[in-house]
């Protein structure tokens, strides 16, 4: 069993790949600016830091699980962040920042305090979270890798996916942009067939055994739009800022997102009317607004 760790940020993802790191036996320390985030886990043997640097000094691998770029930095490099800390030497960054932050990041790590950063977002929502199948997409050093698989294992399938942090954040921000993408034009398509008559669920089930088949049909309209519920589990704002990353990060390196950039846009709209906090699945309810029509199962 690799030393101690270190887990800095509690939120829904952050709190239930703690929870498997304490069920595989690890010996954990942990923070949130949230007290009451810390609670079950302390509860279930965790120790509770009263900093990031804290949970540094007490960690030899530190990893974070936190919203948005802007956040990751400010808890590594910030007042009471990481680099505070005197004994950790691996950063697990469990975000998802983009690949120009993630690489910024490790820069400067490697100049300052000389801790190595695995670039390892993860893929496969709260459910996943907890039952251990997400999918991590790793990217570091060889050799760092190998130290820190058993740690990612406790989380899901663990993909290498090359040594320049960075490239994991690549390819989550593609991944993401695919589910949105599919989200957005199954919203679309369904107001368009509720619309004209078709029970949402008749669709679905033809759909689904037909080529246009996709996640959101098959996970995300039955459990929060059918039902009227809209909660499926991620948020607007985080959505929207993904897919605003991967925009963003393609135009950089000189790949057009036409698609990409209408989905983005849909995503602001989204976000600017329920607001950050509401689910992603609200892209469908605003397909519901403008359509005129409510994406309900009738069976």
């Amino acid at each position: 069993m690799p030393g101690d760790i270190g887990f800095v940020g509690l939120g829904q993802m952050g709190s239930r790949m703690s929870m498997r790191l304490l069920d595989a036996g690890y010996s954990l320390t942990v923070f949130d600016r949230d007290e009451a985030a810390m609670k079950p886990l302390v509860a279930r043997g965790a120790r509770r830091a009263a900093s990031a640097a804290e949970v540094a000094s007490a960690s030899d691998t530190v990893l974070v699980s936190l919203p948005t770029p802007d956040i990751v930095h400010q808890v590594v490099f910030g007042p009471g962040g990481i680099v505070e800390g005197n004994r950790a030497s691996t950063l697990i960054d469990l975000s998802t920042t983009g690949p120009r932050m993630s690489g910024a990041i490790a820069e400067e790590l490697s100049k300052g305090k000389r801790i190595a950063l695995v670039d390892a977002p993860v893929s496969g929502g709260t459910g996943g979270a907890e039952k251990g199948t997400l999918a991590v997409m790793a990217a570091c050093e060889k050799d760092v890798f190998e130290s820190v698989q058993p740690i990612l294992k406790v989380f899901g399938k663990v993909f290498f996916c090359g040594d320049k942090p960075g490239m994991g954040q690549t390819l989550k921000l593609a991944n993401n942009m695919i589910a949105v993408a599919a989200l957005a034009i199954s919203s679309e398509a369904m107001a368009m067939g509720v619309k004209a008559g078709l029970d949402p669920q008749t669709m679905i089930d033809v759909i689904m055994v037909s080529s246009g088949g996709n996640v959101a049909l098959r996970d995300k309209f039955p459990k929060a739009v059918l039902t009227g519920t809209f909660d499926f589990g991620f948020a607007t704002g985080l959505s929207y800022k993904d897919v605003r990353l991967c925009v963003d990060e393609a135009e950089a390196i000189g790949v057009p997102m036409v698609v990409g950039a209408a989905v983005r846009q849909l995503m602001a709209v989204t976000n600017a009317t329920f607001g950050p906090t509401s689910d992603f699945t609200s892209v469908a309810r605003l397909l519901e607004t403008w359509s005129g029509v409510e994406i309900r199962s009738r069976k």
